[in-house]
């Protein structure tokens, strides 16, 4: 990583308070070039807490664009960190008109030559999208990292039409943690209080309204741009991972919005910036990427960024099961249109005689971290366990041929006679080794009711075949020769999958099932040329902002990042989860701010409705020389029987010793589809 020091203007920055129509102020941070002349305006909009919550990762982007002469910009959305208002749900109408008239607020300033681009991760990144697809006329351009164009089937909530209980549960309990947290008075003064308990009075658990939509209603039909990638009039880039659970967006982007306003770049990353440098890397020169990107969209200037092909695409090579890389073997490919003329696919039949596939419900508990950050147990393991619970299907690769490379999205046709109404399926794709092991490559799956459309739910007729025809989610790998590609279908995927209410799995048919390979090769000099064009520059950020950690506790305090419990009297399983947050970490302004998370998944090996998951939280903010000390504590809960789910949460907030807010509440919601 190169730390840069030394940028073509000087730079400045200031907090302000942006007016909205309804009166609401939002609080910003905007850094400008020292110049006479107006600027584009770059703006990064979230709920995360600009003055804590993201102010480390602020400062190595943002300068660095003021440096290079933008004035950029970090707005928190209404109801969180400084910014006045209400806290609601992810995505709002109310959040992304807010976001239009920031974009014109930015527009209209005298620093602002008019033009505004946005960008931003996960959170920023979705609705930079959205504003897009909202098109207020001064937004020319986007760089959208981890983000989904498919808020159903594509983010925390769901798989294959199935309830992803983990990030569900987890995310859900986060964001309840994160919009109970206070104002700082540092920023707003003697009036953070009131502010918090107004605040405190409007929060509401996210569980109950998102498990109440268990098919792909208008609910996530909102704030999803694939419903319309035409309404989108600013430039995109399109930036995922293969460790991202959002990766497919950037392949549907590039595969549908017009080719002279969308770029794609998918590396080995997981849910991280580009340029961070957290496994698994290689990292990338992504500012200097995205500085092509505004200075040929914003200032008119040819940089070459619409020369580069289509999608540039990162193939990992053949690697041993780890739960983290540094890095990862592989090249940069090229592919000038999407879908690709260099890729194939290939179908390989499956065979055998009928296999009855009924797997524990602890299947999955090596699963790996939904959302991987670069922590040390974030990816699966190997997969040897999860696989003997599993139908699996072996393809061997000829020791005397070439490798199997493929760029895409595989797809399965499986035939198979369900052993109740409700049930799911999962198939997962795995590299496996000359001795054995087996490194997870791809997953994905299908709930049996939602086969005819993740619209709506349709029960299945048990014993009668059920054809369930569905992709995995994109991948770039090879398949070296002597290796097996292998597919593992199973009827569980504990605690990614919330079970159905029946355990009783399903038969399934080789003889009418087929798994399709996107096999990439490059068929021509140009192609290969095109690949071999494909190179980033090394990382560079600013300075960084100085936030210091203190030396509380060794490495033998620490939890276990992810801990597997057996019960072996019971079949219990529990998966304990330390999401590592970050501990305590002290800011320049004199915050020292605490986070603390653990979430716990539990099932019995031959019981669904034993499923249930837990998060508790706590958040200290603190500042000595106030004084200023307040603690955020919540719980979080799901439980299910065979005909609802039962959610429960509770906030407690702390000034001092003294509770200043106190509350619960316990819902149940039928389980229609999910």
């Amino acid at each position: 990583m190169k730390i840069r020091t030394s940028f073509p203007y000087e730079t400045t920055h200031e907090d302000v308070r942006i007016p909205l129509g309804d009166g609401t102020r939002l609080y910003a941070r905007v850094w400008r070039p020292v110049t006479d002349e107006p600027v584009p305006a770059l703006l990064e909009y979230l709920p995360h807490r600009l003055t804590d919550g993201t102010a480390p990762r602020d400062r190595q982007r943002h300068p660095w664009y003021a440096g290079h002469g933008y004035a950029s910009v970090r707005v928190d959305v209404r109801g969180h960190g400084n910014s006045e208002g209400l806290p609601g749900d992810e995505y709002s109408a109310t959040e992304l008109a807010d976001g239009v008239e920031v974009v014109h607020w930015l527009a209209a300033r005298p620093w602002c030559d008019g033009r505004v681009g946005m960008f931003g991760i996960a959170w920023g990144g979705f609705n930079s999208l959205q504003i897009a697809a909202l098109a207020p006329e001064p937004l020319k351009a986007v760089v959208t990292v981890c983000s989904s164009d498919d808020r159903y089937d594509n983010d925390v909530h769901s798989m294959g039409g199935s309830v992803l209980a983990v990030d569900t549960h987890a995310w859900a309990a986060t964001l309840l943690a994160f919009a109970s947290r206070p104002p700082d008075p540092l920023y707003v003064g003697d009036a953070w209080r009131e502010m918090w308990l107004t605040r405190l009075e409007a929060v509401e658990p996210l569980l109950p309204t998102w498990l109440g939509h268990q098919t792909r209603d208008d609910y996530w039909r909102h704030g999803s741009v694939r419903e319309d990638y035409g309404a989108i009039r600013a430039a995109v880039l399109a930036v995922g991972g293969w460790h991202d659970p959002y990766r497919d967006t950037v392949l549907r982007l590039v595969e549908h919005l017009p080719p002279d306003r969308v770029r794609g770049i998918i590396g080995p990353w997981s849910h991280q910036y580009p340029d961070q440098g957290l496994p698994p890397g290689p990292a990338i020169g992504f500012l200097q990427e995205t500085l092509r990107w505004w200075d040929q969209h914003l200032k008119g200037e040819d940089t070459g960024v619409m020369a580069e092909p289509l999608l540039r695409s990162w193939i990992s090579g053949s690697h041993p099961p780890a739960t983290v890389y540094a890095e990862l073997p592989g090249r940069w490919t090229g592919d000038v249109t999407w879908p690709s003329a260099n890729v194939t696919p290939v179908t390989y039949a499956l065979q055998g005689p009928p296999v009855l596939v009924r797997s524990p419900q602890h299947t999955g508990m090596d699963a790996g971290r939904f959302l991987p950050s670069g922590n040390d147990a974030d990816l699966p393991p190997d997969q040897r366990a999860d696989d003997a619970h599993s139908a699996c299907f072996d393809f061997p690769v000829p020791a005397a041929g070439g490798p199997i490379e493929i760029l895409g999205r595989p797809r399965v046709a499986l035939t198979l006679r369900p052993g109740a109404p409700t049930g799911q399926v999962i198939a997962r794709l795995c590299d496996v080794a000359p001795d054995g092991s087996s490194t997870l490559v791809t997953r994905g799956a299908l709930n049996l009711s939602a086969r005819h459309g993740r619209d709506r739910a349709v029960d299945a007729e048990p014993g009668e075949p059920a054809e369930c025809v569905f992709e995995l989610n994109g991948i770039g790998h090879t398949f070296p020769p002597g290796h097996r590609v292998r597919l593992a279908v199973s009827s569980a995927y504990w605690p990614w999958i919330w079970p159905r209410p029946d355990a009783a799995g399903f038969t399934l048919e080789p003889d009418a099932s087929t798994l399709r390979l996107p096999v990439r090769a490059a068929r021509d000099d140009a192609a290969r040329a095109t690949d071999a064009a494909v190179a980033f520059e090394e990382p560079e950020q600013a300075e960084p902002l100085g936030v210091t950690v203190p030396a509380t506790l060794g490495d033998d305090d620490l939890r276990p990042e992810r801990l597997v419990v057996r019960d072996v009297a019971t079949g219990e399983r529990r998966l304990e989860v330390d999401p590592r947050h970050g501990g305590t970490r002290v800011h320049p302004d004199g915050l020292e701010c605490t986070e603390d998370a653990v979430e716990t998944y539990t099932i019995t090996e031959d019981d669904p409705l034993s499923a249930r998951t837990r998060s508790d939280w706590t958040i200290r903010l603190h500042r000595p020389d106030l004084p200023w000390n307040v603690t955020v504590d919540t719980r979080s809960e799901i439980a299910c029987d065979a005909t609802h789910f039962v959610t429960a949460a509770e906030v407690i907030c702390k000034e001092g010793s003294e509770v200043l807010f106190h509350r619960t509440w316990e819902k149940r919601i039928a389980r229609t589809a999910g």
